[in-house]
């Protein structure tokens, strides 16, 4: 697709041809599953200092935590025994993480069982990539929220466009599945440079690709303005489906902040994930990236089955596999982010 066809698509009339098409896309490579994700939120200690984002290091109003291992790992297990065919490790890029502490639970979940580990950490230098994926890691996401160099370097201080893609490449060198993706409705982003968003990360080669909707958090500088739009979202995902028809696509946690079955219109759009939080409770609700998420104080396996049952209900089938991109077929892809 051209940059006027994305463009065409997000500002048309009627967004259900290309939510059917998107489908058709989608279960054309994943039939009715859906691949399950369970996330391990285990710092939200952070030094960066994004505009958009609530665990930035200037936010004096979050209460910091960062758990032990034993919390972690009975995290991971809990979301492994209810199903899950991914650990996600994920945090706040803490200053202080040590690279062996990550390695150490990385073996210790691939011990436990045949699952895939995701690392969502943030920016870091090859040796400690590399000493991760030695260690067992499968999958890194690193999101470039947009490849606009004015609005990326107004929202996220001290970073670049550039930096990150470089970051990317480096994984896909090292062998991971490398994921990474959008916010849409940022402040200052146009349809116009979404369109272009859309497209520069469809040609990227990654295996992971998400997309969600900014909603502003109150102790940021962004806290004042509207949420991104819904319906946009739902079109960006459609499109980033027909784009890239045997990529993960998460339905992300943000949707179901906009709206009650969230979730479900993103599948419905062509997504094939869903990636629920297995976050303790005592401290699920401070890794407030933006409000709603991890607002619920029930139990890990009662919010995980109750997502398992939207997805029956839906027509889906929950999926207990590790959920390998389609892609991954050769070891020869070629790692090219320039």
């Amino acid at each position: 697709m051209t940059v006027k066809e994305i463009l065409d698509a997000l500002m048309a009339d009627s967004p259900e041809p290309l939510f059917a098409q998107a489908r058709e896309v989608r279960d054309s490579v994943f039939g009715n599953e859906i691949f399950q994700r369970g996330v391990v939120e285990f710092s939200n200690n952070c030094r960066k200092n994004c505009h958009y984002c609530g665990l930035r290091c200037c936010n004096g109003q979050i209460e910091r935590f960062s758990l032990d291992a034993d919390s972690i790992l009975a995290a991971a297990r809990c979301a492994i025994d209810v199903g899950m065919g991914t650990v996600v490790l994920q945090s706040g890029e803490d200053k202080n993480l040590d690279p062996h502490f990550i390695g150490d639970l990385i073996q210790s979940v691939k011990s436990y069982a045949d699952v895939s580990v995701t690392l969502c950490l943030g920016d870091y230098d090859r040796d400690t990539y590399k000493f991760w994926r030695d260690c067992g890691a499968d999958r890194y996401l690193l999101k470039i929220e947009t490849f606009n160099s004015e609005l990326h370097a107004r929202l996220r201080p001290g970073q670049s466009v550039s930096e990150r893609l470089a970051r990317l490449e480096t994984l896909c060198s090292l062998g991971y599945e490398a994921g990474s993706g959008l916010i849409t409705g940022l402040p200052g982003m146009t349809p116009e440079i979404l369109a272009e968003d859309l497209l520069r990360l469809s040609l990227l080669p990654l295996d992971m690709i998400a997309v969600g909707p900014f909603i502003p958090h109150p102790d940021t500088p962004l806290g004042r303005f509207w949420a991104g739009s819904l319906d946009e979202t739902l079109r960006a995902t459609a499109l980033l489906r027909i784009m890239n028809p045997k990529v993960n696509i998460p339905a992300t946690s943000a949707l179901d902040v906009l709206v009650a079955n969230g979730r479900e219109q993103g599948l419905a759009a062509g997504a094939n994930v869903v990636m629920p939080s297995v976050t303790p409770e005592s401290v699920r609700s401070e890794y407030s990236i933006y409000p709603g998420k991890n607002s619920s104080s029930d139990p890990v396996m009662n919010n995980v089955v109750h997502m398992q049952r939207r997805l029956k209900q839906a027509g889906y089938h929950p999926s207990s596999t590790r959920g390998q991109s389609p892609l991954r077929t050769t070891n020869d892809k070629e790692c090219s982010y320039a």
